[in-house]
């Protein structure tokens, strides 16, 4: 009861200084936290100059993804120079460069370098393609052009996403140089030679499959989420999470969690969905009686979920689709139940310390009312859309992504409307056009600017490929793995679980997954575990890094709006986060979790007892289920669930029995307390 008090008081103290969070506050937030946020201040016509040439490569890719039947070295090259010319518009070489209208010569120098590099590949497609048989056949101006733009693409990453995934490049690049300077004993012209060669001119290095998936699939998709997000779908989510869970008990926590997945799903950024709904969710839940690290930790813990939230998933489900090899409407499948249990355990968790703490609900006066829904159902028609057609293969998902985009900008009409019939008649029209035309026009801008990172970061990790594939490094970390583990599967499993968390810090969703499928999941498909299920342990736990500590970025930017100690909030969100950390194995173990090869039946007996096995988990975590529960019971708990989150019939009824039995001594132990106050 002291403790219960003394965080309900230390919540309201900070409740009282709490202001609500206005548009530079959250820009404040993501500015630290968020380096994509961190961009140039254009202004006047030079601001429509640089708006003007994103809209156009919005267009361009648009264009050639629909219609063009370009060679590879023609296409992807071109999209990569394209890339680095709005990159270097839009991102300056630090934090606190950011005069107006101002881009120093060197910048100017680096963007037309990478460009003229690209763009010289792709303009000399069909010759190089012709000639180019191995490093010897490069002209020497060749291999300048090819370090150059390798230079530009780096600088541009370190600008944009930032230095843990070019520690990570320049580790395997610098073993790469070792390769086949001591181990071929090529002399260092030749060697430089071989390896500009393979990762610059050819489709294994930089524009290897990462670049391919994201030209073709991944930036269509970005600029529809850049459309979507201007229907005001964002708001919808807030206001369905409310009407649905707002009243109950912990009711803010709970609307955290719905719509920190729903918006999550579409954002494809842990740290960008955390600060955007953090900042209306977080204040509300400190408000409730949360403890400020808690309210910081349920946002980070539920945008970072929002990455595994079928059918975007970040767009790292086009990725798993091409790496794989399996159609996109069978990944959605096998990531439906994985996601359910790893919002339902967060879930879980917020309502019983709700229950713990005794906490309340928001009065139903103050919410929104449902028939206001109603009258916005029509925002999800986009993203229905997008699903029945993509999963029913009637359109490839480029075409599916395209006639979204129309979609999305269809529904954006009713409110386009809304707001001009306030207007005189004479202005009215003028009004909508302007209106109309600008949310086109900066929905397009929008998405080009998002891909920026994407594409970047997806250049760096075919890097990261390329050099893994030139030098066989791939069966050193396999042999490596299995001797380490003896040959032992969980071992394993534990030893890739720690080098994709470590991999994965601070490194986007999308290049965050192209560097584990590529070094850690063969590991796991060589110790026999199926392909999907391997590909989809390392998305977790790449993902996870970013409420993990030490570099919990997704975790540092809820602690910043909940004022509340970083660490602490890091912890509890990896504490809330718990099933990424546990159901990753059951699948790699017993692939049923991600309903391969499963029956009917056995789908229904896995959805139930795995849903109860995450109640009896979050039982022992929160310490709570009617009563305080003590270590023992915790403890047992926690077995109790795990049992039932693994498959089969024994490991189920045990865990059952078990969770059952504590849950009975809890309740009990409520009863005989209730006595005791009475008398």
């Amino acid at each position: 009861m002291l403790e219960k008090k003394k965080i309900q008081e230390e919540a309201a103290v900070t409740a009282d200084t709490d202001h609500e969070f206005s548009a530079a506050d959250v820009e404040a937030v993501m500015k630290k936290y968020d380096r994509e946020s961190n961009t140039r201040i254009w202004e006047g016509w030079q601001k429509w100059v640089v708006s003007a040439v994103m809209v156009a490569f919005s267009l361009f890719v648009i264009y050639v993804t629909l219609w063009a039947t370009w060679l590879d070295l023609l296409r992807y090259p071109s999209f990569l120079g394209s890339i680095l010319i709005i990159g270097y518009l839009v991102y300056p070489a630090k934090k606190g460069m950011q005069h107006v209208n101002y881009m120093p010569w060197y910048d100017w120098v680096l963007m037309l370098c990478g460009a003229v590099s690209f763009f010289y590949i792709a303009l000399n497609a069909q010759d190089i393609t012709m000639r180019v048989v191995g490093y010897s056949s490069l002209r020497s101006y060749e291999l300048v052009l090819g370090i150059l733009g390798f230079v530009s693409l780096v600088e541009l990453c370190r600008r944009s996403v930032g230095l843990p995934i070019l520690c990570v490049a320049g580790a395997f690049l610098a073993y790469a140089l070792y390769y086949y300077l001591g181990v071929k004993h090529y002399d260092f012209m030749a060697g430089l030679g071989q390896v500009v060669y393979r990762l610059s001119y050819t489709t294994t290095g930089i524009l290897s499959t990462p670049i391919q998936v994201c030209a073709k699939f991944i930036v269509v998709f970005i600029i529809f989420g850049a459309f979507l997000e201007r229907t005001g779908i964002s708001g919808f989510f807030i206001d369905l999470a409310n009407c649905v869970a707002g009243s109950s008990s912990g009711g803010p926590a709970k609307v955290a969690v719905i719509s920190s997945a729903l918006c999550g799903m579409v954002s494809g950024s842990s740290v960008g969905n955390t600060v955007t709904t953090g900042s209306v969710t977080i204040p509300m839940m400190k408000k409730t009686g949360y403890a400020p690290e808690f309210a910081g930790a349920v946002e980070a813990a539920a945008s970072t979920g929002g990455q595994i939230m079928p059918p975007i998933m970040g767009a790292a489900a086009f990725l798993m689709a091409e790496y794989v090899g399996v159609p996109y409407s069978e990944i959605i499948v096998c990531a439906i139940l994985p996601a359910v249990l790893y919002f339902a355990g967060i879930f879980l968790s917020v309502h019983l310390e709700a229950k713990k703490l005794g906490l309340k609900g928001i009065p139903r006066n103050e919410l929104p009312h449902f028939t206001m829904l109603i009258r916005r159902i029509y925002l999800l028609v986009p993203l229905v859309l997008l699903v029945v057609l993509v999963s029913t293969g009637a359109r490839t998902m480029a075409w599916a992504a395209a006639i979204s985009i129309v979609a999305a900008v269809l529904v954006s009409l009713p409110g386009v409307i809304g707001v001009s019939r306030s207007q005189t008649e004479e202005s009215a029209l003028m009004h909508f056009l302007k209106s109309f035309g600008g949310m086109i026009y900066n929905s397009l801008a929008g998405g080009a600017k998002s891909a920026i990172t994407v594409a970047v970061a997806c250049g760096m990790a075919g890097i990261i490929a390329g050099c893994i594939t030139m030098t066989g490094l791939a069966s050193q970390l396999i042999t490596a793995i299995i001797t380490v583990s003896g040959g032992l599967k969980p071992v394993a499993l534990m030893l890739t679980m720690v080098c994709c968390i470590v991999l994965g810090m601070g490194v986007p969703t999308t290049a965050n997954y192209c560097i584990m499928a590529s070094t850690c999941a063969p590991i796991l498909i060589k110790l026999g575990i199926p392909a999907l299920a391997a590909h989809f342990f390392v998305f977790y736990f790449g993902i996870v890094a970013d409420i993990t500590p030490p570099v919990a970025l997704a975790a540092y930017a809820g602690s910043a709006i909940a004022k509340s100690n970083p660490l602490k909030t890091g912890v509890n969100a990896t504490k809330l986060a718990i099933a990424a950390f546990i159901i990753p194995y059951v699948f790699a173990l017993n692939p049923q979790m991600l309903l391969i090869d499963a029956q009917p039946l056995e789908v229904v007996q896995i959805v139930i007892t795995a849903s109860l096995g995450m109640l009896g988990v979050c039982m022992g975590l929160m310490g709570y289920m009617g009563s305080v529960l003590k270590l023992p019971l915790r403890i047992l708990a926690i077995a109790g669930g795990l049992c039932m989150i693994i498959p089969g019939g024994l490991t189920d009824i045990v865990g059952l029995a078990i969770v059952a039995l504590v849950t009975l001594v809890s309740f009990w132990e409520k009863i005989l307390n209730r006595r005791q106050t009475a008398s």
